[in-house]
């Protein structure tokens, strides 16, 4: 089977599906956090080498002190509850984005993670917080301009990515039905495969992931080619 071996997803809907069952926001992102540990073992197991998530960007800041503080507290609690089936299932977690901006107890429960699970060989999971494709691009530009060098090609540029050695993704899948990018790895996603469903992200399920690369199967990539 022609598996994707890169699956990046933009985790969407968590709001709407609160507002559609009269609930507060914040009940969407609790219920989202089923959805993440559903697909990440979902992923585990069908084989995939790299799942990115995206959990929270730089633009995020704007939203209510409350939610933010909701949102971390969130993350604090998974990462404790479910470090160990992580580190049982040989997933390497990885952080992408700028962690020096989060807040100090979030930092060091990240920390702890990545420490635990670093000399594991399974699949990637890298989890992008504080992240935003511009911002990730200007910093790789201000760090080779800082380390004096003169010219770099691809290759060398992706090395001062977040992302660094890791291939990029193969399928993108947004959820909610909007069909935007905001924002997400967009040196990376140069020639990744697309898809967008109108299921919300705390509905979204295995059996949703298996649509989405069912999808991906059937496109045939060139890459520029015939």
């Amino acid at each position: 089977m022609d598996l994707p071996k890169h699956i990046a997803i933009i985790m969407d809907g968590n709001g709407r599906w609160a507002k559609k069952k009269g609930l507060g926001r914040i009940f969407g992102h609790r219920a989202g956090i089923e959805s993440v540990r559903d697909i990440i073992r979902a992923a585990n197991e069908i084989g995939i080498s790299v799942l990115t998530l995206f959990a929270f960007s730089t633009e995020n800041w704007n939203r209510p002190e409350s939610e933010i503080r909701e949102l971390f507290g969130i993350l604090k609690y998974f990462l404790k509850k479910e470090l160990n089936e992580i580190k049982k299932n040989g997933i390497v977690l990885r952080i992408l984005g700028n962690i020096s901006g989060l807040p100090s107890d979030v930092r060091s429960e990240v920390a702890r993670a990545e420490n635990d699970t670093r000399n594991n060989t399974g699949m990637i999971l890298n989890v992008a917080l504080n992240y935003g494709g511009r911002q990730e691009i200007i910093q790789a530009v201000n760090r080779i301009v800082s380390s004096g060098v003169k010219s770099v090609d691809e290759t060398e540029f992706e090395r001062y990515l977040y992302t660094g050695a890791i291939p990029s993704p193969d399928l993108l899948i947004r959820t909610s039905g909007e069909y935007r990018i905001s924002n997400f790895l967009l040196w990376q996603i140069a020639y990744t495969e697309l898809y967008f469903t109108d299921v919300l992200w705390p509905d979204f399920r295995k059996e949703h992931l298996l649509e989405a690369i069912a999808e991906y199967q059937k496109r045939e990539r060139r890459f520029g080619g015939l």
